[in-house]
């Protein structure tokens, strides 16, 4: 729903947010750029130290990072982590307590693809699944929107990009879980902005569909250069597509590549408690140690 080959880089701080801004070890400066390369692109949105407070409760704790243009990071935390609070956020639904976020200038006019964490879809809604993407290009306006040869041509564009066009005509509500998903991810990206946030896209989704829709997302995203930030509790069906992670636990996060993120001794730091990282069979599964088993973090 709209709403307004670089250098290794240094492994993550356990139990802190990697500054925004800063600059691992043996990459270039922000701001500068290699000889004989093109000027770096800012960064497509850039949190900075925000902190949140729900409550009496210090939901999010000067979590920094950053998404390039472009880019597939996925955002993982355990239910309560304050996944939604920190998209919230981004979109100015939330007020922070403090820190800032900023998108680039370039793009600060351009809206961002959003599709929250449940849309329920009413089985008697009298709308079409090309109705419901439609209306990403023009349900902000008020009025009935006119049709147009154009307009019917992005949809239809979009629709064939989701693989959703053998039930274009088909109400919205009567559709399996997986295909209202395609059909809210083109509502989202059919305006084509330079950021998609996603908040638990795969939850209720069995493992095929789950796995398709991040297939999906991906190629679409990268064809089309829209940088994603996606929320999930299972990192597994991610695992291919994304760039870098940033993980949340307790209010904190680290940031880096899955590699450097997803480790016994980083995770330890970030949840101030003995975490154990099993990778078998391909999978990732993220566990409290055996003397802590009453505090398994769930993710897979």
């Amino acid at each position: 729903m709209s709403t307004p080959a670089a250098p290794t880089p240094a492994a993550p701080t356990a139990g802190a947010s990697t500054p925004a801004g800063s600059t691992p070890a043996g990459s270039t400066p922000a701001g500068s750029t290699p000889a004989g390369s093109s000027p770096a692109r800012p960064p497509v949105l850039e949190v900075k130290d925000v902190t949140v407070t729900l409550s009496g409760r210090r939901v999010l704790d000067a979590v920094g990072f950053t998404v390039q243009p472009g880019e597939f990071v996925g955002l993982i935390g355990s239910n309560g982590a304050g996944k939604t609070t920190l998209l919230r956020v981004i979109l100015g639904l939330q007020r922070e307590l403090g820190g800032s976020v900023r998108i680039a200038d370039e793009h600060a006019g351009s809206g961002i693809g959003y599709l929250p964490q449940k849309v329920l879809l009413d089985p008697d809604l009298p709308l079409r699944a090309r109705d419901v993407v439609a209306l990403g290009l023009d349900g902000g306006r008020l009025g009935i929107p006119l049709p147009s040869a154009k307009k019917r041509a992005l949809v239809d564009e979009m629709l064939e990009a989701v693989g959703a066009m053998e039930f274009a005509d088909a109400r919205v509500g009567l559709l399996s879980g997986g295909q209202q998903q395609r059909i809210l991810i083109a509502h989202a990206i059919v305006s084509n902005p330079p950021l998609l946030l996603l908040d638990e896209p795969l939850a209720n989704l069995d493992i095929s569909s789950a796995q398709e829709i991040v297939d999906l997302l991906a190629r679409i995203c990268r064809e089309r250069g829209i940088a994603v930030l996606l929320s999930a509790h299972d990192l597994n069906p991610l695992l291919a597509v994304m760039d870098r992670i940033v993980y949340l636990a307790g209010g904190r996060a680290v940031t880096g590549s899955t590699d450097e993120v997803v480790q016994s001794d980083v995770l330890t730091g970030l949840y101030g408690r003995r975490v154990d990282v099993l990778r078998v069979g391909g999978r990732v599964l993220v566990v409290a140690a055996a003397d802590e088993a009453d505090e398994d973090h769930g993710h897979e």
